[in-house]
């Protein structure tokens, strides 16, 4: 991807400091987001730091697994107060930058302006997306569903992807039941016009299955960011989006 697709970041060049506008409260470098144009590729990333882990740690395996092969980024800290969110968007916006990825920010339209990223990823009980379109025109949305009628309608309110799960038991979705390889054929039914990736649950022994009900992207987070290699973790999920199914593992 060339830099032309990339938006001007405005978060400032950070390293491992919080951003002078950040720090001072006045956020005078923020500027209306340019879109970015490049294509949404098949592999997605959601990072999420796990407890008490230390941010370089982190940081280094975000970024093995964007050497391996991740096509598309989203930060995910749940409960975290706007400075802290924004300072380590700001740090993955880098890293991001850096490979020609995007990155989305989950449920947080301001912290996705304030760090630089490309999008925002927005959940059933989010901010509705009229109103992200309007408050951040540059953004770009992406939307999670759970069920067939929630897919037809997000496809309906100009997402830049939407994602569709969780097709198996996950975590990191505690108490929501997963939906199953029965709802991905309901997506892929849709044909949407807009990019859709299976989530939840998915790994290398599970990949088939959801390739074989007809999703062509997947996102994942355990799989790649737990492994003991999150960059081969990524170059062999990015290959196997790229050949026909294979039997599932053991």
């Amino acid at each position: 991807m060339t830099e032309p697709q990339r938006r001007d970041r405005n978060a400032g060049a950070l390293g491992q400091q919080e951003p002078k506008e950040l720090a001072a409260g006045t956020g005078s470098n923020l500027r209306p987001p340019e879109p970015w144009t490049g294509p949404l590729g098949r592999l997605y990333l959601v990072a999420t730091p796990r407890p008490d882990q230390p941010e370089a740690e982190f940081l280094a395996r975000v970024a093995a697994a964007l050497d391996g092969g991740v096509e598309i980024l989203q930060l995910r800290c749940k409960d975290w107060e706007a400075r802290p969110y924004m300072a380590l968007g700001a740090r993955l916006a880098d890293q991001a930058q850096a490979r020609g990825v995007p990155l989305f920010i989950n449920d947080r339209v301001d912290v996705a302006v304030a760090c630089g990223a490309d999008g925002v990823h927005l959940g059933q009980g989010d901010l509705p997306p009229a109103w992200a379109h309007g408050l951040a025109p540059g953004l770009l949305v992406g939307l999670s569903t759970h069920t067939a009628a929630q897919a037809g309608r997000a496809l309906t309110q100009a997402p830049a992807y939407i994602a569709a799960g969780p097709v198996y038991a996950t975590p990191t979705k505690p108490g929501r039941a997963a939906a199953g390889l029965a709802y991905l054929r309901q997506v892929a039914a849709l044909r949407p016009q807009v990019p859709w990736y299976a989530i939840g649950g998915i790994d290398a022994c599970t990949l088939p299955g959801v390739l074989a009900a007809g999703a062509r992207r997947v996102a994942v987070v355990r799989a790649v960011l737990d492994a003991p290699d999150p960059a081969q973790a990524a170059a062999d999920l990015r290959a196997a989006l790229r050949r026909p199914a294979v039997t599932p593992c053991g």
